[in-house]
């Protein structure tokens, strides 16, 4: 799963909005905008999601946006996570990989520049079905 829909309260203020989650206790986040309160949003469930020492992300089931009251100055928006958007930005970094091939495919690809790094990344696209990523 890679989009999950998270609803929010995004909560006027006297400078910009305040949003708080209802299904993820004790995420909050603020923006000066609606649109900066919602690019926020969007870091402040990737950071709540995902457990820091693992990289794995949890994911809460989500309340039926009828069940969820709000005051006079507050209104539910509908904020998407997509996983996969979130660790392209935010966890990018190169790890490096030791990995087997046979001697005679070694040559043969050293032979030809095969950048291995950039074979192995789309192979993995491919097979993760990742393929417009």
């Amino acid at each position: 799963m890679s989009k999950k829909f998270y609803p929010a309260v995004f909560q006027k203020e006297d400078v910009g909005y305040s949003v708080f989650f209802p299904d993820l206790e004790g995420c909050f986040t603020q923006g000066d905008t609606l649109e900066e309160a919602y690019i926020m949003a969007v870091d402040a469930i990737g950071l709540y999601l995902e457990d820091s020492e693992t990289g794995i992300f949890r994911f809460p089931e989500t309340s039926e946006i009828t069940s969820i009251s709000t005051d006079e100055n507050q209104t539910i928006v509908l904020v998407e996570f997509d996983e996969i958007e979130y660790r392209k930005r935010h966890n990018n970094k190169s790890v490096k990989k030791t990995l087997s091939i046979p001697q005679w495919l070694n040559i043969m690809a050293e032979e030809n520049n095969i950048n291995f790094s950039q074979v192995l990344q789309k192979a993995l696209k491919a097979e993760l079905h990742l393929t417009n990523v």
